[in-house]
């Protein structure tokens, strides 16, 4: 018997360990300029590039053109790359983007391949657009005509979107009249998230935030959980094609009236 569980056992390490690291390696490095990274464009590039591709970002400091330290691709001033294709500009300079691999046969070449593409095309360029802290845009498509600043339109089901909602959401957060009885006092409703911000970043990474990772599981790119910290509450379980659907369901909602803000006197 004891060694029938020692087999066991060992199988459900082996089994947990394979797909963390299948979740770790789709990932890309890309190694930004710093004022890339200060800025917070890279942060604002990665969830919706994971969002798109089911691939992470890591993003680290550009150092050179010769790509050290492991990067994947590399995005800097042009002149540091004057062999790679203009990807954005700001009102100083142009940022060029390439990859480091030759091998294009690699997995590693294949995801920063994807992202390169991604950031060169009209999506990427919509979501550099959209990229606007404090109501200022920051950065702009390299290249070609104006980007819209609202950033791309969402790809997922919406109708499907408010049932998972529903299903994933509607137990903890109020996500419309459906439930408005039914979302704990805590947690903030749908509708008064939508007037943060970053609600878009909120919601695409919220498997992130706290308390969500403790729970949450999405097939490909969470880690399974630590088998010394079980989950809290019922695990929720679902894919990328899920939250892209939540997301184009949350994007049709109007943000709360929250009211004029308070004056003092």
């Amino acid at each position: 018997m004891r060694s029938g569980w020692k087999l066991v056992l060992t199988f459900t390490v082996l089994l947990s360990s394979a797909l963390a690291a299948g979740a770790q390696d789709r990932q890309v490095v890309v190694a930004a300029d710093p004022a890339l990274e200060s800025s917070g464009l890279m942060a604002h590039l990665a969830p919706r590039f994971l969002l798109k591709t089911r691939i992470r970002v890591l993003s680290v400091p550009f150092e050179n053109a010769a790509g050290a330290g492991g990067a994947d691709v590399l995005l800097a001033p042009v002149e540091a790359l004057p062999d790679a294709a203009p990807a954005l500009r700001d009102e100083a300079r142009t940022y060029a983007v390439r990859s480091t691999h030759e091998n294009a046969d690699a997995a590693a070449a294949t995801y920063a391949a994807r992202f390169v593409d991604w950031l060169t095309s009209e999506i990427g360029g919509n979501t550099v657009a959209a990229f606007a802290p404090g109501g200022t845009q920051i950065y702009f498509p390299a290249t070609g005509p104006a980007a819209d600043a609202s950033g791309p339109a969402p790809t997922g089901d919406a109708v499907l979107g408010e049932k998972l909602s529903l299903t994933f959401c509607g137990r903890c957060h109020v996500v419309g009249p459906q439930n408005r009885m039914k979302g704990l006092g805590s947690t903030p409703s749908f509708g008064v998230m939508r007037t943060f911000a970053d609600w878009e970043v909120r919601f695409s990474t919220f498997y992130l935030l706290n308390p969500h990772p403790s729970f949450t599981q999405i097939a490909d790119v969470t880690e399974p959980f630590d088998e010394g910290r079980p989950p809290p509450i019922i695990p929720l379980e679902m894919t990328m094609e899920h939250l892209e659907a939540i997301m184009a369901y949350v994007t049709g909602i109007d943000p709360a009236d929250l009211g004029a803000p308070i004056r003092h006197q």
